[in-house]
This record gives structure tokens, sequence and C-alpha cells, in this order.
């Protein structure tokens, strides 16, 4: 009996069981609260698990992927850098679009982070230049993914002239860490259950009210990037209807990543994603953990809006260029946001300081920030995970068709 139940229970999607795990969450919060609270260590552990897994699945994927490249091989990793940095710009542009097309004022509350901010575009830089050559195993201990990549970039170039005995250890390793990672997605619907139940019963609605129109304006800004900007992206790269692709990537990726809030989290979830679509591995195993660091559009949207909300509130007036200014700025800014819960909260202070805002106002900014932070992180990092997949995709299946034309060509 038990058998034939975990048999029918496995030919389910997971998509659908997680659902199920996030309505049986919402109930549990509004109609449990001391019961959410104790089931709040499922989410936890879920996510610890994907947080534990994924730096050791990035090293392992990346050094694996490269040494037994042939030199032939290509990775058209260049493509996909070109996609992340046009739709990172094009999710400012956006945000700055939008907070000028709905100015809001905001209420400043007395709330400080703790963080210190970076306040300029060259200390942004100074620290992803820093955190490349961040000591590997440190790197791997703190989840420091650009240090990671960095390295099994290294290592993996320096092994294609290893023997073959060496190179399938490399590969067994990658092979392992994947499928303990797949067993650790199948999981999700319970860890998605316990997020649900403890951020409902801890945060509640309510509490959003206040900043409704706010957050309303910050999630119209990603959904305009996520069905309008990226799918014109995809269609100019791919030359035909993107939205297939898209709605794909949002309900196999964004879903993840609205309640696990971290890019870093939602790598493996990632990786399966794009070997279900059959993509490249030597191609996705370094774009996906790169995107997950640089390919920012839903935190660019983050620092635009909330930087213009501040701009607003003060009275200050904005011109053109300081307006395409702030959109390079918040841009540049979204690559250095770490891939964690709250990460681009951080870049605002820098932002800010464009337009001579000073530090304790623009932490007021933070403050707003972390207030509707349930939801707007959430989606931020649902824009930011699934577009990486979508521009993977996208990149690939532009090239196959590349290929395709010119053996035609070739055949004719």
């Amino acid at each position: 009996m038990l058998k034939s139940l975990l048999s029918a229970l496995g030919e389910v999607s997971l998509v659908k069981k997680i659902i199920v795990g996030l309505v049986c969450g919402l109930f549990v919060a509004v109609y449990a609260p001391d019961l959410a609270q104790r089931v709040a260590i499922l989410g936890a552990l879920f996510v610890g698990a994907l947080k534990a897994i994924a730096p050791v699945l990035v090293l392992f994927l990346v050094m694996g992927a490269l040494c037994s490249q042939k030199h032939d091989v290509q990775t058209n990793m260049k493509a996909i850098i070109a996609l992340y940095v046009v739709g990172t710009f094009a999710a400012a542009v956006v945000g700055v679009v939008g907070s000028f097309m709905f100015p809001l004022n905001l209420s400043w509350p007395p709330i400080r982070p703790l963080s210190s901010p970076p306040m300029g575009l060259l200390e942004v830089l100074r620290g992803l230049l820093l955190s490349l050559v961040d000591n590997p195993v440190h790197a791997l201990m703190t989840g420091n993914y650009l240090g990671i990549l960095f390295w099994s970039v290294i290592f993996g170039v320096a092994l294609r002239q290893a023997d073959d005995s060496v190179k399938k250890v490399i590969l067994a390793a990658s092979d392992a860490t994947s499928k303990a990672v797949r067993g650790v997605i199948q999981l999700a619907p319970i860890g998605i259950f316990g997020l649900v139940a403890d951020s409902i019963s801890t945060n509640g609605i309510e509490a959003l009210v206040g900043y409704a129109q706010l957050l309303a304006l910050l999630i119209g800004c990603m959904l305009f990037v996520v069905l309008v900007i990226n799918p014109i992206i995809v269609f100019i790269k791919i030359k035909s209807n993107p939205f297939p692709l898209v709605f794909t990537c949002l309900q196999e990726s964004g879903i993840y990543a609205f309640f696990t809030r971290s890019s870093a989290a939602n790598i493996p979830v990632n990786m399966k994603l794009c070997e279900k679509l059959n993509l490249d591995p030597d191609t996705y195993s370094v774009s996906i953990p790169l995107g997950a660091t640089v390919n920012m559009a839903g935190a660019a949207v983050t620092i635009s809006v909330l930087t213009l909300a501040a701009v607003h509130t003060l009275g200050i007036q904005v011109d053109i260029w300081t307006a395409l200014l702030l959109s390079v700025a918040s841009a540049v800014g979204a690559c250095g946001a770490s891939g964690v819960a709250g990460g681009s909260l951080l870049l605002i202070p820098m932002a800010c300081a464009l337009f001579g805002i000073n530090n304790d106002i623009a932490m007021q900014v933070v403050g707003v920030g972390f207030i509707i932070g349930v939801l707007q992180d959430s989606s931020e990092t649902a824009v930011n995970s699934s577009t990486d997949v979508l521009f993977t995709a996208a990149a690939d299946i532009a090239r196959r068709k590349k290929e395709e034309l010119v053996a035609m060509q070739q055949d004719i």
C-alpha cells in the first residue's frame, strides 16, 4: 500500500506538489500560527541544504566541464554575457521610467540595517575584483560564487592537460554532486511548506499594506521586465515566439527562487532545468553560476525605484542625463549585489550618492526596503534567477539555428 502511494506521488509533477505545499503553508500560517513556527525548521533545512550543496556543485561542474572540454568546442559565453548586460541595463531603465511615470513619496521608518553599504561604483568594482581572488576554501565556506567560479575556471583549464584517469575522477564527483542535488530538490514541496508557513505567520500580509504603492510599483516594473523586455530580447536573439521559453523558466525556476529568496540557492534548480531543456552542459555549467552573481535584473529595478522614491520624497529635480547615469549605476551596482536575501538593498546608498543624498537618509530608504522585503526580495530573486536560464537557453537556441542554417547552405 505504502509502495503504491509513493509510486503514485512520484508520477505527480514537482510543480504540482510545490503548489500543494504552498497552499498547505498558507493554511497553517493563517489557522495554526503556533504550528507554523514549529514547521519553519522544514523551510530552513531545505534552503540550508541548497545553499550547502550549491558551492560544491558549481566547483565540480565547472571544473569537469572545462577539463573535459575539447579544443574545438564553442561555449557561447560571449553571447550569454552580452544578454546578461543588456537585460540588467534594460531592467534598470524600466525602473527609472516607471518611477517617473508613478512618482512616490516615502515614510521614513526607524530602522537601521547593521551592514555597512558601499558608497560608490569604484568600491563596488573593487569588491568584485577582491571576491575573484578570494581563498578558494574560504570562497566555498562563505558561498562566494565569484571566487568559486574564478578558481573553478583556473583549475579546470589547468586539468585539461591531466591524465584521463584524473578527469574521470572530477567528472564522477560532478555526477555524484548532481545526484545529491536532485535528491534535495525532490524535497522542495516540504521545504516550501515550511517557508510559506513561517514567512506569513511571522510577518503577516497586513504589514505590507502601508507600503502597498511602492511594492506595486516594484513588482509592476519586474513583471514588465519578465513579460515584455525579456521576451523582446529573446525574440531578437532566436527570431521566434519567446513566450513558451519565458513561461517555462518562470514556472520551473522562478517559483523556487521566489520562496528560497536566494539566487545562489537556486543554482541547482537552474542546472536541472537547463538539463531538462537539453542545453549545452559546457555552457550552462559556467553561465548559470555566473548569472547568479552578475545577472541581476530584479536588483537593478529595486535600486533604481527605491533611489528615485527617495529623490521624489526630497523634491530633488532630475534631468535626463542624471536618470541615464542612475540606470548605469543601478545596473553596475546590481552586479555587485550578493546572492542572498536582501542583497540588493545595501547598494541603494551608492545610487543615492549620485543625487547628493547623505548616508543617513539613504539608510532610511534601505529600511523601507527591508519592511517590504517579504514580497520585494522574493519577486526580485524570481526575476534574477529565471532570467539566468532564459538567456542561457536563448543563446543556445540561437547558436543551434545558426549551425543548422550554415549546414543547409553547405548542402545547397
